[in-house]
């Protein structure tokens, strides 16, 4: 379910991040290589799901379900009729997502990851 690479942040997106309309994260671990790896850093649009859900393939930040205080980069893998939300990592090896804990109401949502910061 691997799409298109993340791009890399360009002006617009450095922009909205000073500015406080991205969120900075950093990934920890290797669940979603080849994609992001340990350390890379991503921007991520804390509004995108204010009004939408998310779609299959878009790279999210959230909250884990049964630990909260634990955040998550995952790929969406499919949103259920009820709203709930599949999570996976791109490296199924590495990764604890929904196949362990289940779909993610989306109130879970922290947003959607939209670049790699460079």
């Amino acid at each position: 379910m691997l799409a298109d690479p993340l791009p890399e942040s360009n002006v617009i997106e450095m922009l909205l991040w000073i500015l406080r309309l991205r969120r900075r994260v950093r990934v920890s671990g290797a669940s979603m290589i080849p994609t992001l790896a340990a350390n890379d850093e991503v921007l991520v649009n804390t509004r995108a799901y204010e009004d939408r859900l998310p779609e299959p393939g878009e790279i999210v930040v959230a909250h884990r379900p049964d630990r909260p205080q634990v955040i998550l980069i995952k790929r969406v893998a499919a949103v259920q009729p009820d709203g709930r939300i599949l999570l996976q990592g791109d490296n199924p090896a590495a990764s604890t997502d929904s196949l362990d804990f289940g779909p993610v109401a989306p109130e879970y949502l922290v947003g959607k990851v939209t670049s790699r910061f460079a």
